[in-house]
């Protein structure tokens, strides 16, 4: 075994470095949050990549995304074994699969860097890491459908360098991570001026950092307003149960009871297991009596069934003074929907997930009214597309997601997933209201940070004052395209030093 993995990867202790790095690097992602430490792994990873052939380097950038992602999302396995009823191994099996495959984006990344990395000492560690990680991360982020979790970026949202992300968003902050790993190994590897040039470098852009956070970027709109999260904590195990819908209801419905001083209470993503058709007599339009007679606003996650067609969606209705509703636009394969039905054939039925053929939602736009504001809303894994949440600004005076986490059990999902949510109301200048069916709830201000909170596999209810906001930040305006041009603009300034070094080489040439 030891002989082929030397003769694939290259020697093997650049491989091993590179599979540790990669490890290394979930540390920087909650619940850890040891942010400096992705900086050391990325300079790590370049340094495993040194003297390697593009074929060697593609497979060390491959072992490193294994390293990341094995470590960082195995909890996939979770909702595959525990609540999609797959035995253990093809569970296990399903989620090395998974991990391999977006490995692959990195094993592209040590590629390119190889491939194009011919001579000159910096073009590497400060062009070439820092775009090609950027540019893959974006890519793994959209191509069939996406995977935008692990982004470098998010890694920073406690740290001198989330400063950046109302400008440039979680890529661009991955790409200021990457760099950072750049000049750090050049600070280690580089002598005289170059070291100093180094120095001056990685100080300047964490400086810069620390003092972009103290710029507001947007402003109040109006008075502010007390919003209750809602948390009942329903066991994943029982949740779907037939018998179970009474119990539910009756526990959200005493939650909210506790909370009825509040402007605003928010229940999870599809808090009420029924059909709205199936609960709007009994159940719906007395909550929204309730609400109205009570002065608040009620936003709940419910599946909905069109009855002329049969599809269903799953949906977030808001009720009280008004009544609207959105469906969600961003479906998880084979969680909500299941891909290549006809191909896949009996492949499929291994998937024994309640509910798990959702429509996609048709919105325009991901806004919902609630009392005199638009909220812009999210419905669990939409709130990783920042292009997606980015399209309810600047009308959005708040956002709301709202999720169901337990699929994935007492994991780093919970955690890495507030930390989304987090780096989506920093990049907006928005206060988030997070509310999830087992935890992690929170009520995170438009700086990004958690200003209450309730833990996982707790039943109850949190409150916080929530301040309307309005205005744009630069990256509401301009998205994801400023992190991803400043990324291409790095690889193409690589590839033409690339060409103009060939150019000069074949000139000497006898």
């Amino acid at each position: 075994m030891l002989p082929l993995l030397t003769s694939r990867f290259g020697p093997i202790w650049p491989s091993l470095l590179a599979l540790g790095c990669g490890g290394l690097t979930v540390l920087g992602f909650a619940p850890f949050s040891l942010f400096p430490v992705v900086v050391i792994a990325l300079a790590g990873f370049y340094q495993s990549l040194i003297g390697a052939t593009p074929r060697a380097g593609f497979w060390r950038g491959w072992l490193f995304g294994v390293g990341l992602l094995g470590f960082g999302v195995f909890w996939i396995r979770i909702s595959l074994n525990e609540f999609g009823n797959m035995d253990a191994w093809v569970a296990h099996l399903l989620t090395a699969i998974f991990i391999g495959a977006m490995a692959l984006y990195y094993g592209v990344v040590g590629w390119l860097i190889r491939r194009l990395d011919q001579g000159t000492a910096w073009v590497g560690p400060l062009l070439l890491l820092p775009g090609g990680y950027v540019l893959l991360e974006w890519l793994r982020g959209w191509l069939f459908t996406g995977f935008p979790w692990l982004n470098l970026g998010y890694t920073q949202i406690s740290g001198p360098l989330a400063g950046y992300a109302p400008l440039i968003g979680v890529h661009g902050l991955s790409l200021l991570v990457a760099l950072s790993g750049g000049l750090l190994w050049g600070l280690v590897r580089w002598s005289g001026r170059a070291r100093l040039a180094t120095g001056i470098g990685l100080a300047a852009i964490w400086l810069g950092g620390a003092l972009l956070e103290r710029i507001e970027w947007t402003e109040p709109s109006g008075p502010a307003f007390k919003a209750s999260v809602l948390q009942a904590n329903i066991p994943q195990e029982v949740k779907w149960t037939p018998d179970a819908g009474v119990m539910i209801a009756e526990t959200y419905l005493t939650l909210t009871r506790e909370h009825l001083d509040s402007d605003l209470i928010v229940w999870p993503e599809t808090a009420l297991p029924d059909f709205l058709h199936q609960i709007r007599a009994p159940l719906i339009d007395p909550l929204a009596e309730l609400a109205r007679e009570e002065g608040t606003e009620i936003v709940l996650g419910i599946p909905v069934m069109d009855l002329e067609s049969g599809r269903y969606y799953n949906g977030l209705l808001g009720i009280g003074t008004q009544e609207d509703f959105y469906a969600k636009r961003h479906l998880v394969p084979f969680g909500e929907f299941l891909p290549f039905k006809d191909w896949l054939g009996p492949l499929v039925r291994l998937f024994e997930v309640p509910m798990s053929d959702f429509s996609r939602g048709d919105s325009e736009r991901p806004l919902l009214a609630v009392g005199r504001h638009q909220a812009g809303v999210s419905i669990c894994y939409e709130d990783t597309f920042a292009a997606e949440v980015v399209e309810a600004l600047p009308e959005a005076a708040y956002l709301i997601n709202v999720s169901n986490d337990a699929w994935f059990g007492d994991s780093l999902a919970p955690h890495q997933h507030l930390e989304i949510a987090r780096m989506r109301a920093l990049e907006n200048g928005r206060f988030m209201i997070r509310a999830t069916n087992t935890g992690i709830s929170a009520i995170v201000d438009h700086r990004g940070r958690v200003i209450a909170t309730l833990p996982s596999f707790v039943s109850g209810g949190i409150a916080a004052e929530v301040q309307p906001r309005q205005g744009a930040t630069p990256f509401t305006l301009v998205g994801n395209w400023l992190a991803i041009g400043l990324a291409l603009a790095l690889v193409a300034a690589a590839s033409l030093f690339r060409l103009i070094g060939s150019g000069m080489a074949k000139g000497r040439a006898p």
